[in-house]
């Protein structure tokens, strides 16, 4: 099969110029097409266009996943809802991202292993497929960050950069403890957020035990605002890694 001609070179510099890259690279093929089947004109700038707007799209996806700073890259093509304790209708309902359109927030709590982070990552990428952003932190994450805008007095720019994303998310609170400075940024991450971003947490405490593991005062500041517009899931059962571990699905067999 023959390739498509390429653009005359004046024209590839006008596209350049232009910034269209995604056109100019489907352009051959499309105007190839376009003459052997006698497209009407409007059909191939259509065409043309589209293809731009898809590839920025993809790239503006991308790019939001590099910085969102997501853990792992399970979506949820890799997510099995029916090993999942999270009933299968709330799975789909918290899917469909209706909450984070009405700034709602998450807290996903229950014991290692089942499947919170996995859970809430997959919201993250679906999420960012739909064209909103995502800033993922752990506790420690989000402490040191919050510590290193204290040193320069960038706090306020620092809060408003990461609620610039239409959801928060704060993973494995609780499991290391948690002093002053890691009680005073999430307070203040849940406090600029609320009622204007989602957030959403996972924990191996519910989030009403917080003050087990942060001063009391600010946690049950940072709670309160938390779960006012919140949807609390609660997971159960065994370890899914360690069910895989122990199913020896955990790694590639030796030969």
């Amino acid at each position: 099969m023959n390739s498509a001609p390429p653009l005359p070179e004046d024209l590839v510099a006008i596209l350049k110029r232009m910034r269209l890259p995604y056109l100019r690279a489907a352009a051959p093929e499309v105007l190839a097409t376009a003459k052997a089947q006698r497209w009407d004109p409007t059909e191939v700038l259509k065409v043309l266009l589209a293809e731009e707007v898809r590839g920025r799209d993809e790239a503006t996806k991308a790019m939001r996943r590099k910085t969102a700073g997501l853990p792992a890259g399970k979506t949820f093509s890799s997510w099995r809802e029916q090993d999942s304790s999270i009933p299968v209708p709330t799975q789909h309902a918290l899917a469909a991202l209706e909450w984070v359109h009405r700034a709602e927030n998450l807290a996903v709590s229950g014991a290692s292993g089942t499947g919170k982070t996995h859970f809430v990552e997959g919201l993250a990428h679906a999420v960012i497929d739909a064209g909103m952003r995502v800033s993922w932190f752990t506790l420690e994450s989000l402490t040191a960050a919050i510590g290193r805008a204290a040193v320069d007095g960038s706090i306020t720019k620092t809060i408003t950069k990461i609620t610039r994303a239409e959801l928060i998310v704060v993973d494995d609170i609780g499991m290391l403890p948690s002093g002053q400075a890691a009680a005073e940024a999430f307070y203040r991450l849940v406090d600029a957020a609320y009622e204007r971003r989602s957030v959403a947490v996972t924990s191996n405490l519910h989030p009403s035990g917080f003050d087990t593991i942060m001063p009391k005062t600010l946690a049950t500041a940072a709670v309160d605002r938390l779960l006012h517009h919140a949807h609390i899931v609660l997971t159960e059962g065994t370890s899914l890694r360690l069910t895989e571990a122990t199913a020896g699905r955990g790694v590639m067999p030796l030969t």
